[in-house]
């Protein structure tokens, strides 16, 4: 099928944006893949296509991260490869289960994780012990529940380094991205493996989500905490909702 130039300018000013929250709290896809849906792609080619541009948006933001000194080094290998690794292994096992029943479990964590970001830590709680066992572990499951379902992914991940790894908001969103490239990375190559990639839409979008990641982690460089948090819960509050309607709906 063919997609207009004109509808592929639209698509890559919503991938701009898109890649600014995504940036800044996950849930980029909110607006991504509906706008592919409305522009007529199949469900599963809209799926690779939304993965093929949102790999550069979590890309870009994590080189902005790293380039502001944001990561955690020690870490950051090790994260990488387990999002990689769990993110393949749901996209294997998607294909001999229902992940839609997965729907209920996911609107409660969204919830739980809204919850969650409103309630500061105690300043000063220590950090945990076995920091780097700890995010593995975390990168292993919540890559694998992206490469098998996916919505809150990012923000899922926020508030696991936040709660988890003491980590201010900042440096959880810097450190979320390492684990949200690699999964996003993973499924970008099962995808395009599969032919359900449309590299003719992917690519121009890609450009608006690097341009938006590149914003989007300058913001919350910039701004600090508070904008995270409250794109966190904005984020979570919509992916409910958006669940709750197709729960509802069959």
């Amino acid at each position: 099928m063919d997609v207009s130039l004109g509808a592929t300018i639209a698509l890559s000013g919503v991938a701009l944006v898109a890649g600014v929250i995504d940036a800044i709290a996950g849930g980029g896809g909110l607006l991504t893949l509906p706008a592919l849906l409305h522009a007529g792609l199949p469900p599963h080619v809209a799926l690779g296509t939304n993965k093929g541009q949102s790999v550069f948006g979590s890309g870009a933001a994590l080189l902005r991260f790293a380039r502001a000194g944001q990561l955690a080094p020690r870490r950051s290998a090790a994260s990488f490869a387990a999002g990689f690794a769990g993110s393949a292994a749901g996209a294997v096992i998607v294909s001999y289960v229902d992940a839609r029943a997965l729907e209920p479990l996911v609107i409660g964590l969204l919830v739980a994780a809204a919850v969650l970001v409103m309630v500061p830590r105690r300043t000063g709680a220590a950090p945990p012990r076995r920091p780097l066992a700890i995010a593995v572990a975390l990168a292993l499951a919540i890559g694998f529940y992206d490469g098998f379902f996916g919505p809150g992914t990012g923000t899922l991940l926020i508030v696991g380094f936040m709660w988890l790894l003491a980590e201010a908001p900042a440096a959880a969103s810097a450190n979320a991205k390492v684990v949200n490239f690699a999964s996003n990375l993973a499924a970008v190559i099962a995808f395009a493996a599969s032919g359900m990639v449309m590299w003719s839409v992917s690519l121009p979008m890609a450009a608006g989500q690097f341009i938006g990641g590149l914003v989007g982690a300058h913001i919350v460089l910039t701004r600090g905490g508070t904008i995270v948090r409250v794109a966190a819960v904005a984020v979570a509050l919509a992916l409910v909702a958006k669940l709750s309607v197709d729960l509802l709906r069959g």
